[in-house]
């Protein structure tokens, strides 16, 4: 499935959302998973066969996503982000 390694995890691994995003609509807060996970902004996921997992606390972020882990958002949430950009 995945050409780079180490290759992504199975849906029905316990880290599956560690797998490459391969379509992301934040505007309706899901994203596409390249082992066929659906996840939402929430933390809720749908698996390929139609299990929810209900949300959970999110993983620690990297610098990847922008935020490091333990780093606090400025005053004002994401939009206030979004502004010093």
């Amino acid at each position: 499935m995945c050409e780079h390694a180490p290759a992504c995890p199975a849906a029905s691994a316990p880290d599956r959302e560690a797998a490459r995003v391969i379509a992301r609509h934040p505007g309706q807060g899901w994203g596409l998973l390249r082992d066929s996970v659906v996840v939402f902004e929430d933390t809720a996921a749908l698996l390929p066969d139609g299990t929810a997992i209900e949300p959970h606390r999110a993983a620690p972020r990297s610098s990847t996503d922008g935020l490091l882990p333990g780093a606090a958002l400025p005053r004002g949430g994401p939009r206030a982000v979004l502004a010093r950009s």
